[in-house]
């Protein structure tokens, strides 16, 4: 679909709730698959394949297809490593022993761990009173979804939760560190190199781990599973993520991450009878609430830019 034909779509909030959509689900649709693949071998055919559909997308649309630079190499390997590789290995892992729902809770900690990495790596950030408030509302929100009452902090549950938990560090850090590098790759070049190249370590990291593609039961379920993540979730979400990126920018597209733990919420007790208890999703607010103390101002701004194009 070519921009003049996104164009053609004039409500931008349809677009941010598809994306949430797509994106929200997917923690239920990597729960339903790893029934039927090997963990890590999982997540690298999906980012492999993605990442092919990725590239062509970019040869057609854009001007420039491959890094060149130092920096756009740098900042395709940590975006690979980083983002791709141990977030999503770390994630898939980690949704062996917690449910989709309980992993999106997790993982929307992410935009608090940005700042914290932002504030320590990057000299022009700092967290100050309130922003150090944010973060121990954030960290609550991920004890409280743990609950260790329930179980202990050796349960299964929480090294589920520790797992999903080191993935969203490994994500936050990767978005930090590409902050400083100049590049002038258009982002479809880059997000294509970044999901291919992640998903071959992912698939050497499977290897080393002993998983077989002999191991994959090619059950429709699973297919079907495999074929949502790559294509609607990978391939769609990030024609819309980088429409929506063009539209509104990066600050207000970043509150999506707060939709997802709806979706998956939602979409794993209607397809798996997994229900949230009232813990996690208490959890689940103490960690927003730690956005909002962090991001005060970013928020306002959000706010007042929705205001105004309502009322114009």
């Amino acid at each position: 679909m070519t921009r003049t034909t996104w164009r053609n779509i004039p409500s931008t909030p349809v677009l941010f709730a598809a994306l949430a959509v797509m994106w929200g689900t997917s923690f239920v649709a990597i729960e339903v698959g790893l029934d039927y693949f090997p963990t890590l071998t999982f997540a690298a055919i999906r980012y492999e394949l993605a990442g092919l559909v990725m590239l062509a997308y970019a040869v057609y649309s854009t001007d420039r297809w491959r890094p060149k630079t130092r920096d756009e190499l740098l900042a395709t390997a940590i975006g690979a490593v980083f983002i791709i590789a141990a977030y999503h290995g770390l994630l898939y892992l980690g949704e062996h022993y917690i449910p989709g729902a309980i992993a999106a809770i997790i993982i929307s900690l992410s935009p608090i761990l940005t700042a914290v990495f932002a504030s320590s790596i990057l000299s022009t950030e700092s967290l100050g009173k309130t922003g150090m408030l944010g973060l121990v509302a954030g960290f609550v929100g991920v004890v409280l979804v743990a609950d260790p009452g329930a179980g202990g902090f050796d349960s299964a549950q929480s090294y589920g939760i520790l797992l999903v938990f080191l993935g969203a560090v490994a994500f936050s850090l990767g978005a930090v560190l590409t902050r400083p590098l100049r590049t002038d790759l258009p982002v479809q070049s880059m997000q294509a190199w970044t999901m291919f190249v992640g998903g071959v370590i992912l698939h050497v990291a499977g290897l080393v781990r002993g998983e077989s593609l002999a191991a994959i039961e090619w059950a429709p379920v699973g297919i079907a599973s495999f074929l949502y993540l790559t294509l609607v979730s990978g391939a769609v979400a990030f024609l819309i993520y980088f429409e929506l990126l063009d539209r509104v920018g990066p600050t207000e597209l970043n509150l999506i991450g707060y939709l997802e733990p709806v979706v998956a919420a939602v979409m794993s007790w209607v397809l798996l009878g997994h229900a949230i208890d009232a813990t996690a999703l208490v959890g689940f607010v103490s960690i927003f609430a730690g956005f909002a103390l962090l991001k005060k101002q970013v928020l306002l701004g959000v706010v007042a830019t929705v205001r105004r194009r309502v009322v114009a």
